[in-house]
């Protein structure tokens, strides 16, 4: 029996179909409505777009290696390895002179990885006047130690935090797959096959030279393709909010690429992009504007998501709703989810960046000012245009969703329906003789009348 029609007893002897939409029933409904055709043939075209770029723009590996072999070269390249602390000793530095002692801390290690495993090393004093890094530094605290090969010289790095970092990933693992079942294990394998993409592909065709902007889009359309369909089926529900997402993400591109030109960005404001040029041949601007429309996709599939969701369970439990109004119920739904998500990419960004914060309130500026230095405002134009794509996705998606589920047509009573959105029995006539009236713009406005909370 088709997933679309479990049915559920109700009272009074009537039915309901559970959402779940099956693949034969999504096949049917391909043929049968003229929408789903034109969705499928915009999600295809895309499809095959992506997967021409990625072909095209697959890394060799060339540009990698030759940004290893330069900053190799200038010293920027060093093995990590693990090791533990052993002694921590303070005392008087070995270069302050007798008038003006200095007090230092010297750290020994047992290196605990490398060919030199087993070696206790005692690493480059640290003068605790002027850094407080080792004062928390205590014998057997596991640490990370940098080598140079070329003078066999040992350096302290970090703290050795990847246990922690493996537990946390287990518990949040445990978590998503005890309360979302399968759908969470589906959920994992999307965001491992997003890091996939960005590590195995989005850095090493960078470096072999290909433009970052077409780079960046092609793996978005990629993880868009993957993430959505792995995560919530293949399926009519999760091709329109495809659709919606790369609509969304193809206006969130235009106006990127806009306001980053009229910005003149340079992508020198950080330390990484004072570094990259001195190792590869990298467009730092374009770079930049490759990395917004990837941080945009992460909140444009969640809000296209939730609106095909959103249409889908309004039909469910009232087949009867003109399209006029599920599309002005959906934007009331999605309304109040833009607002959060906005909120919540400005908090993202400012929460990153909080010590920044501090110390521009520290230098006295105004706040305009502020705003005109590259490092703030790289971030605002990425929030301003990553939030107008999110606006944009709750309209387009949720008429999209509702001219889809109106063309999908009635089937027959106790048959699935073959869009894959699922309506109760004994409705259905009364559901294909709505002459179902064209939407209007003043379907997206907020009703005058409506009542406030």
């Amino acid at each position: 029996m088709p997933i679309a029609a479990i049915i559920v007893p109700m009272t009074g002897g009537s039915h309901r179909h559970r959402p779940g939409p099956g693949l034969r029933g999504d096949w049917q409904a391909w043929r049968s409505d003229p929408v789903l055709l034109s969705v499928l043939a915009f999600v295809g075209l895309a499809g095959a777009a992506a997967v021409a770029g990625l072909v095209l723009l697959w890394p060799t590996g060339e540009g990698r290696d030759a940004a290893q072999e330069r900053a190799d070269e200038i010293g920027l390249a060093d093995q990590r390895l693990a090791a533990t602390v052993t002694e921590v000793a303070d005392r008087v530095c070995s270069y302050s002179a007798p008038e003006n002692p200095q007090a230092c801390r010297t750290i020994t290690v047992r290196v605990d990885e490398g060919p030199n495993a087993g070696t206790r090393v005692a690493l480059p004093q640290f003068n605790l006047a002027d850094d407080r890094t080792p004062i928390r530094i205590s014998p057997g605290d596991t640490v990370i130690v940098g080598y140079e090969d070329s003078n066999d010289y040992y350096f302290f790095v970090d703290r050795d935090r990847r246990t922690p970092l493996v537990w946390l990933a287990g518990l949040f693992a445990v978590v998503v797959v005890a309360l979302g079942r399968l759908r969470g294990a589906m959920a994992l394998v999307g965001m491992a096959a997003t890091l996939v993409v960005l590590v195995a592909f989005v850095a090493p065709s960078v470096l072999d030279g290909n433009h970052p902007v077409l780079v960046a889009v092609v793996a978005a359309a990629v993880i868009a393709f993957v993430g959505l369909y792995v995560t919530h089926g293949l399926n009519v529900r999760t091709t329109v909010a495809l659709a919606g997402t790369l609509a969304s993400l193809g206006l969130t591109l235009g106006l990127s690429r806009v306001f980053f030109g009229l910005s003149r960005f340079t992508g020198l404001a950080t330390e990484e992009g004072m570094t990259l040029p001195l190792i590869a041949d990298v467009d730092l601007a374009s770079l930049l504007l490759g990395g917004a429309i990837i941080g945009a996709l992460g909140a444009l599939d969640d809000v296209t998501v939730t609106q095909v969701a959103t249409v889908a369970e309004l039909r469910h439990h009232n087949p009867q709703l003109p399209r006029r109004e599920l599309i002005a119920s959906g934007i009331r739904v999605g309304r109040e989810h833009i607002a959060a998500t906005v909120n919540t990419l400005l908090l993202a960004y400012a929460g990153v960046g909080l010590p920044l914060v501090l110390l521009f309130a520290a230098s006295d500026q105004s706040l305009a000012m502020v705003a005109n230095s590259e490092l703030i405002a790289v971030e605002i134009v990425r929030t301003l245009c990553g939030s107008l794509g999110l606006v944009a996705a709750v309209p387009v998606t949720t008429v999209l969703a509702a001219l889809v589920k109106a063309g999908a047509g009635a089937p027959e009573v106790g048959a699935p329906d073959p869009a894959g959105w699922t309506r109760p029995d004994g409705q259905l006539a009364a559901e294909s003789a709505d002459p179902a009236p064209a939407p209007r713009w003043a379907d997206f406005a907020p009703d005058p009348g409506e009542r406030e909370w």
